[in-house]
């Protein structure tokens, strides 16, 4: 991953991913005003690598998780960060191959791209197996996430993948054995990976490696 500098906090003028918007309703004859964000939605997809044994994820830079994991007290509203104090590392996150919708294709096409982009690997629309689609963010968003899960080789490795340069992406694939997963599902805090994440590394271990004992 390339080097992260001059990180500065500047106020939102416009988006092409979010927009914010408020809802006012009411609710027992009182009057609510609730702040919600229109995103996209979005997959997620379970890679498990057949010829190591091991899940492929990505590690990538999150803005947001950065953000949050400086004291509130030396979070800037707006200016530069201190990245000495505050090395960019502590925004790294590990996660799943993932992607918004924002395509007029299937979700098992707009996986089967991010599985390419992401991580390298040529999957077909076949190879998907839809585990579940549910809600996300039901505070702000309440947008819709399905979680499809992929078994590949070594032999359908075709890039280095690491996203589309483009689009600002600069991922890192990275690999886990079982015992590294069960490693993580054990620990107390998993600050450096979201719900989502340690959602499917359980689902994974319950439903294929169990199953396969």
């Amino acid at each position: 991953m390339k080097p992260i500098t001059d990180v500065k906090v500047v106020k939102t003028t416009e988006s092409a991913f979010i927009r914010p918007f408020s809802l006012i309703f009411k609710q027992g004859g009182n009057e609510i005003k609730w702040d919600l964000i229109d995103s996209h939605n979005g997959v997620f997809v379970i890679i498990y690598n057949r010829t190591r044994n091991t899940l492929v994820c990505v590690k990538q830079f999150r803005p947001g998780v950065y953000y949050k994991s400086i004291p509130e007290c030396d979070r800037p509203k707006d200016g530069y960060i201190d990245t000495v104090k505050y090395p960019p590392s502590m925004g790294l996150t590990v996660e799943f191959c993932a992607g918004i919708v924002d395509k007029n294709k299937s979700l098992e096409e707009i996986a089967v791209e991010e599985v390419r982009e992401e991580c390298g690997y040529e999957v077909k629309v076949s190879d998907m197996e839809k585990i579940i689609s549910c809600r996300a963010a039901l505070s702000t968003a309440g947008s819709i996430m399905t979680f499809f899960y992929t078994e590949v080789t070594d032999q359908m490795k075709i890039s280095e993948g690491g996203g589309l340069a483009h689009e600002g992406e600069d991922i890192e694939v990275v690999e886990y054995t079982i015992p590294e997963i069960r490693d993580i599902i054990t620990q107390s805090e998993v600050l450096n990976g979201s719900s989502s994440f340690l959602f499917g590394l359980m689902w994974f271990l319950t439903n294929k490696i169990v199953l396969n004992k």
